[in-house]
Formats: C-alpha cells, structure tokens, sequence
C-alpha cells in the first residue's frame, strides 16, 4: 500500500454529499449577496447622478418663467434620449458579439496551432531516434555552435535544451553565452527610434517588447513621468469631498487636522511669539552634528507633504477656502460650524460681504442659506428657530431660492440620515405655505425624493410617501401627470421604478377615481411597451399602498391590467400577473367578480410558461383561489398541485418562495381534506424544502415554516411531527433551529393532545439534545421553543424535570455567560410549569442556585438571574423562598445601583414584587434605604424601569406608611432636572392611590406654601396625577383643593396655569354626575380668563379643562359661555369663541338644542322649536 493510499484510508472526515452539499450551499449564499450588492450598489449609482431637472412652466399661471421647458420640449427630449439609449445598446451588443467570436477564433487558431506543434514534435522524437550513432562524443568535448560534427545519436532531453533556448536566435545551445553581434530582425532596438546595430548584445522581453528602465526617458515611449522621491499623488481639494463617503470625509478630516496641529511651525511664528536680539536675547544655531529625531508619524507626514512634481496640480486661489475662517463652535449670534464637504454648498457665507451693497434676491439667498446651515448644523434651540422663520417666511422667499438650495443639500452622497430627516421636514412646511407656487418645481423635487421610496430605512420611506402626498395636494393631479409622464416610458428602469411608486401616492392622496383614465390610456399605450409595463406596475403598487381601499375600484383596476396577460413583451405579462396577486392579495375575502375575466388566461399562462413569467402567474392564481368559493377553490386547487410539483426540484429562490406561498394558500382552503394533502403534497413537500440549503436561505426560512405550520393545522401535528423530529439531532445547527422554531408554532397553535408517550419521548429527547448542543450566538429561538414546548406539555413534562434541573444546574455553573444566561432565562420560563407539577423543592433548589450566582459580572447575564428569581419568588410564594427573604434583599440593594437597563428593571421588579408580597420579612429601616435608592432611577431613560420604580414606591408606601417616603419623595421637588421631578409627581400620585389621598393630600398643600417655582409646579402636577388615579374619590376632597387651584389659576406663572388646568380637568371628569357642580362652576369662572393664551401648551391645557366641564356641567352652560364672542368686532376672539363652539357641537350637538338662542320667525325661515316646547 503506498503511502498517498495510507493517509486516504486513515483520514476521517465528513461524506462527500455532506462536503458537497455544504460547498454548494456556500457558493449559492456567495452568488446570491453577490447579486444583491450590485443591484443596490447600481440603484445608488443611480441615485447619485441622476441631476436635477430645469424648470418647467407652469401652464396654469405660467409662473416658470420664460426660460421653463414646455411638456413637448420634454418629451421631444425624451424621444431622443430614449432613441440614443436604443443605438447605444445595439453597439454594445454588436461589439459584444464580434469580441465573443474573435475570442473563439483565436481559441480555435490556438488549439490547432498546439496539434501541429505536437505532431511535428513526435515526429521530429521518431526521427531522431531512428538516425545511426557513427561517432559518440566525450563528456569533456565543447559543442559547437552549428551543432555536433558527427552524427551521434541524441537523446529526447538533448530537444528540450533547444527548445528552452532563447527564441529567435538559431543554432543556439541551452546554457551558452551569448556572442556579440548576434541579432536577428524583428528584435526590439534598445531605444525608442533608435537604429537596430548588429553588434549590440541583449535579452529580449518576455512578450516581445522591452520595458523601459529607470533613469530613462519616458516622454518617447509612452512611460508615465516619475520624479524619483515623489509620491504620486493627487491632492484632495474640497470641492471633490462631495464624493466622498461619510466614514471617508471623517477620515479625512482627521488626518486634516493631525497634519494641522503636528506641522512645524515657520521661522516668522517662533519670531511672533518668542523674544528676538531686540530684546537682548540671541537665537543660537544648531550644531552640525545635530540630527532632530522623526517619529513614523511625523515621517509619515513629510512624506505625504514632500512632493516635488514640477506637474503637481495646484488649488486655484480663487477658489482655495481658509480652514481657519470657519467657526470651530456654535455661539449665540453666529453659524453653526460648516463641515469640509459642505464649503462647496455654504462657501459663500465664509466670505465677509456687506449686506447693505446686496441685492435684494443676493440678500435673500444668503439668508435662505444661513437658516438651513443652521437647521442642518444647529443646536436643538437654533434649529428650531429656524424652521420656524423659514417655514413663515417661505411665501416671502419664493420657491425659487428655497429650492434652488435644499435640494442640492438633499442629494449630497455625504448626507445623515438626521440630516436627511431635517431637511425632509423643512420641504414638508415649505411645501403646505407654497401651495400651488411649487407647480414648476415639483419634478425637481421628484427627482430627489422619489429614490428615497426604495430606501433601505422605513422612516426614509414613510418621509418621501409624506412629501409626494403634500406635494400632490399642493399642485393638483394635472401638473403631477404632466411632470411624471416623461418618466413612465423612461429607457432606465431604476427612474421606471420610482415613478410608478410616486404615482401610487399620488392616487391615495388625490383619490383613485381621478387616476382611472389616465392609467387607462397609459396601460394600452401602442407607442412602447415600457409605458404599458410602469402602467401596470402603478396598479401593482396601488394595491400595496392602499390595502382593501382599492375594493370600490377593484373591477375597474382589473379591467384596464387583464389585456397585459396576451402583451408580446414577457415583461409585461409578468409584471400584469403579479398587480394581479397584489389586488387579489389587497382585496381578500371578496371580490371574486372582478377576476372572472383573468382566469382562463391566467391557467393558459401557467401552462405556456417557465422560470420567472410561470412564478408570477402561479402567484396570481394562488392568491385568486382564496377568494372562491369551496367548489371552484377546490377544482382549481386540485388542478394546480401537480404543477406545483413540478417545480419542487427548482432551486431558483422566487420560485421557491412563491410555490411555497401558493401551497399554503391552497392548503388553507376549506374544501381540501386532509387526506388529499397527506398523499398528494407531504412526501414531495418534505422531500425537498425540508432540508439544510432551505435553512440556510434566509429569505424563504420565514415562508417554509408557515406553510408547515399550515401542514399540520390541515393534517394534525402528531403526523409533521413524526416526519421533523428526527431532525432535532441533524448535524446542521441552522436546520435545527428550523425545526425547533416550526415545532413551537404548531405546538402553541393546535396543542399536544394528539402526542402520543412515544413521539412524546423522541420529542423531549431531542428538543433536549438540540438545547446543549447550540454553538452560534443567536440563543433566543432555541430557549423560546424548549420553553413553549415543556409548557404545552404541562404536567406531562414532569418525568423530564429531574434529568433538565441536572443540565440547569450544570449550565448555571459553566464558564460560558452565554449558556449562564439561556439557563436562567429558561427558569424564568418553565418555573409556572414546575410548581404545577409539584417541583418546589427542585425550584427552591434553583433558586438557591441563582442567588449564589447573584455576584455575576456579565449584566446580561445577571439579568437574566433576577429574571428567574423573580419567577421562582412569584411561584412558590415568600414563605417558602429559598434563600429567606430577609437575607435576599440585602443582597438586592446593591444591584440596585447597576446602571444595565436590564439589571435596573428585573431587579426593581424583584424589589416590588417582595415589597408587595412579604414586606413584613424586612425592616422598616431597610425599606426607607431602598427608597433612597431607588430615586436616582427615576429618571432613568428606559420608560419601563420609571414605571416599575414608581409602582415599587407605591408598595414600599403601602408596606411601611407613607409618611417616611413622601417626605423622601417632597425633598426631590426641590432639585432641578425636570424628568425627576415629573417622576417624583407620579410617584406621589401612587402613593396616594395606595394609601388614600388623605394621607398625601395634608403634606401637599402645605408644601404648595413654599414659594417656590419648581416646587409648587410639582404639588399642582401631583395634583393632576392624583385626581387621575382615584377618579370618583375626588369627590370628598374637591372643597379642600379650590383655593389652591384658585390661587394657581390666577397666578402670572404660565406652567403654574397650564398644570392647574390640566388638574381641574381630571378634577371634573372624577365628580362627573356627584352633585359638584357649583364647585366646579367656580372653578371655570377662573379658567375661561385664559382661552386668549398664545402658548400652544397652555392653550391646550385650558381646552381639556373647558372640555372636562362640558361633560360634567353638561354642553349648555359651557354653550352659554361661547354665544357672548362668536360675533365679536376682533376677529382673534372670534377664532377662539368658534374653537370652542366647534368642540362643543363635535362632542354634545343633540344636546345643545334646547339652549340655542330663541329667534322670531320670518318669511324664509322658521326658528320655534315646537317639538321641544311641547315637551317641556
């Protein structure tokens, strides 16, 4: 046996389907990110350099100016791009194909090149060896250079030295010198032009050319010019950092001021700062043995500074921009700072111009530009002030310079998403004060809009629907058509693509109806096929927008898309068949009516077509199917299945993601038996997507696991789970999470009743297996199908439980925190399961286990520990926790100050919990401590953990008496930081709550005798809270709080109003028909003083109040209040008395007839009431 043989024998490793499987499946997820990546980098190409348009006139109030492009001039221009787009890819393809076939040639001309040169080889071999040897030469002899005199006989090794000879040289021997003078024509002359000399001795290149060497010439023979020390190369100047990348222009900018602050200073700065011979001192030279040391980066610097290229490309200094003079900080008074990549867009407010020698639009230009600086740049106070100004100053400045400056702002590659936001929302008020004066703009804000309906973040995208929506209710759909039909039979699908999405939210905005003709003559358009395709594609996004609301108009849809099916283009019948699934998709249950017509050539369309036209049409029909009844859904059903079938085999991923979309939908209707799937669709079905590949596609993961789930609700989960649980101990960890994760869902959807002790076994064995043996970081489908699956089971899951607490309390005690973290999570989630099965010795046991593991430096993980002794605390209740009570909370404090959010939330909850639960366990010392504690974290950011602080508060309060922790919670009224103190408020209110407001309500009235702002805004903002929590009890202490209400009502403090007003209304609200209303029309007397507040929040506190009052006093005494301004001479009370007047109607109409005013009849209208006087 050779060696080679013996290490193939005894090398283990996988099989090689396993190998080759894996290796497929690695080069399909490579092709497929590789494909995606160039899709995306090719729509942001486009993205990026598709310029704005020229104006455009507006044909309404021709307000484009005389230099507007008219719509023919456009699409006269459209024409010929479209028709150069045309000539350009024949010549690309032309030229493709005469390369493709010269390369065949010459592959062809080369393989018989190589024949002839082996044939004559062989026969030259034959030859050779068939001449007679007449005189053998001695092993001493020199060869000549014509060869051997005698005719000895040579070997085959004798040839290879010939042909390892230089080429082009006859007669010469394999490792012979070379003689002078020998040279052959044809060879390369030493220099460009010079004269080949025969005496002249060589080597020549490799492909017949000779390269230039250094030192020589380069300007003769096409070399590139190289200076030797230079560095090649090119300066970056700041006009080109608008095509940079942000993580690029940051890098940038800090190598920029690396080299600023680390170059050396120059002999006139030392001489400005240091004293000179005038003032007696001597600048000493250095000595000539004096070399000053270099670190890499200082090297580093001189080199990249040190060229000396006489060509070296120089910044104008027309153009050249001082770093120095822009603002390095934002003050009151100036700019913001500008960034490097935005000089080119804001250069013009660096340069120092009096403002008195502008012109009027110069001025008004640069003012426009200061104000978006500063909404870009700004602090939060500048940015909105500036909105402010610009949003009521945009009829003043026109749209012209407004537009002119913020949509090149919006195309800038370097642009934040932040930044984006801002300036999106400046478009949006700009856009509501235009109006119509946005007509000649709106294809330029189109084009930078549109693109971000395709943008990778949702809040990109609901911003552009937002902005085309407000743009086609300020322009009107005439204008919108005109500047978007260009578009629609545009050569470049991208431009294809965002237009028919614009058009969609142009149809919701302005209402389908008004789109019908358009999109009627669009869609039969004869002239190009592209226009019909966008058409389409408008319908189909259409649906996707607006949902079922296309259902009034889902005949009419149908009818204008059904003659695409028959189109000649594939494209079109393609794109028809998926506006069609998206209608039948938007319009389930109903509406089967109107897809009556587009059956038959739907069905013909299946049979006719392959790849992607037969994956459309397969997903029209089956999203049509749900929408028939039983009969028809189960003959077309029955009849598309073997299809279906057909392309189990196929691996394309559309494919597979629509025949398993397709399969559900079949699956789910009524008239298929279970039978009829079990035989017919399961045995393929799992034989093909049950497998790795599908697990590791993550697209159609999602869709495989619903339409199993659809499986087994039609068959039963004892049959799907028969065929998937051997998979839990498959190699492949993605496959098993699959299955786990489909196991779960089936489980929790149809429960474990049809289970029987055997599958039952397999089940748990292998859910086990799968748990320990996870290696990847994502834990969370593995720990939440262990959990639901023992949970379904119940009090089957006892004979499990002895051999999971040992893995539990070996998993708690690993060395890895992420398996220390699944096991706590995994007590957290079966602990209600334990206690139902009689397992609270093993639970204290655990519990005993998380509190030793309490010392636990990962926060994630200790998270996850409280998590579980906050489940193990709740189950088995105080008395029988292990450890005790009073030795756990000790142990709880400290955690309290770990600044984790997780940590923070499980561990108050805990605190809460055992505050509620067994407060007696603790002193009382302890629970004030606690207190104390817990108010730093009020105001911690995450809501969820102010929320449990509070309702701990209130249990600690209700545990030991709120007089020590209200004193707690008055001192914080004190402080300054606004988010603690509207804590502490609520917090107050709590305890009121819990403890009865006469417990809280003493010491709250008499800190409102502190005069102090902060102070008495916190007792009238607990007053709020308070009268919100116990509603109907505010009954008993209205009389105690008026004067107090009083006061704030009418005292000059803006917030002291708006927080009173805010409490009198869940005042009336709670004492809403108990006899109140005297009190509460002495408190509306002093709350209707302020309807004239400018302040939006004030305003909208006294409106709530007013409202509270209308449904406690009832709509006719607050009527009564209104009818005295709705005629008033000023127009600004007018609008405030209508406010109110309108609240009233929207909320009590019926109810205000009996108080309207009495008017005497006359000869047109009839003002009596009989029917209400005849019942009084």
């Amino acid at each position: 046996m050779s060696e080679e043989q013996s290490k193939q024998r005894f090398a283990y490793t996988a099989p090689k389907q396993i190998l080759e499987e894996a290796a497929q499946i690695g080069e399909d997820n490579q092709t497929r990110k590789q494909n995606l990546d160039k899709v995306e980098e090719k729509f942001k190409y486009k993205q990026k350099n598709r310029q704005l348009s020229p104006e455009r006139k507006d044909v309404f109030n021709d307000q484009g100016g005389e230099n507007g492009r008219t719509y023919a001039e456009i699409m006269i221009q459209q024409d010929l791009e479209n028709s150069r787009s045309e000539i350009e890819n024949k010549i690309k393809k032309t030229e493709t194909l005469n390369k493709e076939e010269k390369k065949l040639v010459k592959q062809q001309v080369k393989v018989e090149q190589n024949v002839a040169q082996q044939i004559k080889q062989e026969r030259s071999e034959w030859e050779q060896e068939s001449k007679d040897v007449s005189k053998k030469p001695q092993k001493w002899e020199t060869p000549s250079r014509d060869g051997p005199q005698s005719s000895a006989r040579a070997s085959r090794w004798d040839n290879t030295n010939k042909l390892q000879a230089t080429p082009g040289r006859a007669g010469t021997v394999f490792g012979e010198t070379p003689t002078p003078g020998h040279m052959e024509i044809g060879d390369t002359p030493y220099k460009y032009g010079e004269t080949p000399t025969p005496n002249r001795s060589y080597i020549k290149a490799r492909w017949g050319e000779r390269t230039p060497l250094a030192g020589q010439s380069g300007f003769g023979g096409g070399m590139t010019p190289h200076t030797p020390g230079t560095v090649m190369r090119t300066p970056m100047t700041p006009g080109q950092l608008g095509n940079m990348t942000p993580d690029r222009v940051y890098q940038f900018r800090l190598e920029k001021e690396m080299e600023e602050r680390n170059k050396y200073m120059t002999d006139e700065e030392l001489n400005s700062i240091l004293p000179g011979p005038k003032d007696g001192y001597e600048i000493l030279k250095a000595p000539e043995n004096y070399k000053p040391l270099k670190s890499s980066l200082k090297k580093l610097l001189n080199a990249k500074n040190s060229i000396e290229s006489p060509v070296q490309y120089q910044i104008p200094e027309s153009i050249r921009i001082e770093v120095s003079a822009t603002p390095s900080h934002p003050t009151i008074g100036q700019l913001p700072a500008i960034k490097p990549e935005e000089y080119n867009l804001f250069s013009a407010l660096l340069q120092p111009i009096n403002e008195d020698e502008l012109t009027p639009e110069q001025a008004k230009e640069r003012k426009i530009m200061a104000l978006l600086l500063k909404i870009k740049n700004g602090t939060p106070q500048m940015r909105k002030s500036a909105l402010r100004q610009i949003t009521q100053s945009a009829r003043e400045f026109g749209p012209a310079p407004l537009f002119n400056q913020i949509l090149p702002l919006l195309m800038s590659p370097t642009l934040e998403d932040q930044e984006r936001h801002l300036l999106v929302k400046v478009i949006d008020r700009v856009l509501f004060k235009l109006d119509d004066l946005v007509r000649p703009y709106v294809h330029k804000i189109l084009v930078v809009i549109q693109p971000l309906l395709i943008h990778e973040d949702y809040y990109a995208r609901v911003e552009a629907r937002e902005i085309i929506s407000n743009l086609a209710k300020a322009a009107g759909l005439a204008t919108m058509i005109t500047t978007m039909r260009p578009d629609i039979d545009h050569n470049d699908d991208y431009v294809r693509n965002t237009t028919a999405r614009a058009f969609a939210i142009v149809a919701s905005a302005l209402g389908i109806p008004a789109l019908l003709p358009f999109l009627k003559a669009v869609c039969q358009s004869r002239k190009s096929w592209q226009a019909r395709h966008t058409g389409i594609k408008i319908v189909q996004q259409i649906s996707i927008f607006m949902g079922c609301a296309i259902l009034p108009h889902l005949k009419s849809l149908v009818e204008i898309i059904q003659h695409g099916l028959k189109d000649e283009q594939q494209k079109v019948k393609t794109i028809t068949a998926l506006a069609l699934a998206a209608l039948a998709e938007a319009s389930f249950p109903y509406g089967i009516e109107a897809f009556d017509n587009v059956l038959i050539p739907l069905w013909e369309g299946i049979k006719t077509h392959k790849g992607k036209g037969l994956a459309a049409f397969l997903k029209a029909i089956g999203f049509i199917i749900p929408l028939m009844d039983v009969e028809h859904a189960t003959e077309y059903v029955k009849a598309i299945v073997p299809i279906l079938k057909n392309q189990f085999e196929i691996q394309e991923e559309e494919m597979k993601k629509i025949v398993l979309m397709v399969i559900k939908q079949c699956i789910q209707c009524a008239g298929i038996e279970a039978v009829y799937v079990r035989d017919q669709i399961m045995p393929e079905f799992f034989k093909y997507y049950w497998s790795k590949r599908t697990a590791t596609d993550r697209r159609n993961y999602r869709q495989m696991v619903e339409t199993t789930c659809e499986i087994a609700a039609k068959v039963g989960a004892a049959e799907i789970l028969e065929r998937i649980v051997g998979d839990l101990k498959d190699e492949n960890e993605s496959f098993r999470k699959m299955v786990v994760e489909t196991i779960e869902k089936f489980i929790n959807q149809l429960g474990v009743s049809d289970i029987d002790q055997k599958l039952e076994n397999r089940l748990m064995d292998g859910v086990l297996w799968a748990f320990n043996e996870q290696q990847s970081e994502d834990t969370q489908t593995m720990l939440s199908g262990f959990g639901s699956i023992i949970n379904a089971f119940g009090s089957r899951s006892k004979p499990y439980f002895s051999q999971l607490g040992g893995v539990l309390q070996w998993r708690l005690s690993n060395k890895s925190p992420r398996v220390r973290q699944q096991a706590a999570d995994l007590i957290g989630k079966i602990a209600v399961c334990m206690k139902n099965c009689q397992e609270e010795a093993r639970l204290g046991r655990l519990g005993q286990l998380l509190f030793e593991c309490l010392g636990e430096e990962y926060p994630e993980v200790l998270g996850s520990i409280l998590g579980g002794l906050k489940a193990i605390v709740n189950v088995i209740g105080m008395n029988k926790m292990s450890p005790p009570i009073k030795d756990l909370l000790p142990r709880l404090t400290p955690i309290l100050k770990n600044r984790h959010e997780k940590v923070q939330e499980n561990c108050i909850d805990l605190v809460g919990r055992i505050a509620d639960r067994g407060p007696e366990h603790v002193s009382p010392k302890e629970w004030i401590r606690i207190c104390f504690d817990l108010l730093d974290l009020l105001k911690a950011h995450k809501k969820g953990i102010r929320r449990a602080t509070i309702n701990t508060f209130g249990y600690i309060a209700k545990a030991i008496g709120p007089q020590d922790v209200l004193s707690t919670l008055l001192n914080n009224l004190k402080v300054q930081e606004r988010q603690l103190r509207v804590c502490t408020t609520v917090a107050i209110a709590i305890v009121a709550e819990t403890c009865g407001p006469f417990t809280v309500l003493p010491a709250l009235m008499n800190e409102y005798r502190v005069r102090e702002l902060n102070v008495q805004n916190g007792v009238l903002k607990s007053l709020s809270f308070m009268f919100e929590y116990i509603g109907p009890t505010a009954y008993s202490y209205i009389n105690s709080v008026i004067p107090l209400l009083i006061d704030a009502l009418t005292d000059r403090d803006l917030v002291h109003r708006q927080t009173a007003s805010s409490a009198v209304k869940h005042l009336a609200l709670g004492v809403q028909c108990l006899g109140c209303e005297e009190q509460l029309m002495h408190l509306l007397n002093h709350v209707w003083p302020n309807i004239f507040e400018t302040s939006p929040h004030v305003i909208n506190a006294v409106m709530e109040a007013i409202e509270g009052m209308r449904v406690s006093l009832g709509p006719g005494n607050i009527l009564l209040y209104a009818l005295q301004g709705l005629y008033h001479p000023a127009r600004r009370v007018r609008l405030i008395y209508w406010r109110i007047y309108n609240m009233i109607y929207v909320g009590s109409s019926d109810a205000c007839v009996a108080f309207y005013p009495t008017f005497p009849n006359d000869q047109y209208n009839s003002y009596d009431k009989y029917e209400l006087n005849l019942t009084l």
